[in-house]
């Protein structure tokens, strides 16, 4: 996986962080991708699983070589259709 594939890979187990969202609640949630659906991350923090909408958010994913920003927009969808589909952007 890297920077520029990651919104076509699975998205669980990766080490994420809400860097901005339409409800400011939801800015400083940090933790593992415990699993997705089309609308949602859910994210086991120090505090429990949170469910986080993936519309007006910004999600940034550490990888082992760099830190990933997304603007949570580019992840609607089911899982298993964003991972097979090629839709032009410059992360695909």
């Amino acid at each position: 996986m890297t920077p520029e594939t990651l919104v076509r890979h699975e998205l669980a187990g990766l080490d994420v962080t809400v860097t901005d969202a339409s409800n400011p609640d939801l800015v400083g949630i940090e933790g593992r991708v415990r699993d997705e659906t089309m609308k949602t991350l859910l994210v086991a923090t120090g505090d429990g699983v949170k469910q986080v909408p993936k519309a007006g958010t910004t999600f940034r994913f550490g990888l082992e070589t760099a830190d990933v920003v997304v603007d949570g927009d580019r992840l609607l969808a089911r899982p298993a259709l964003r991972t097979e589909t090629h839709r032009g952007s410059l992360w695909q």
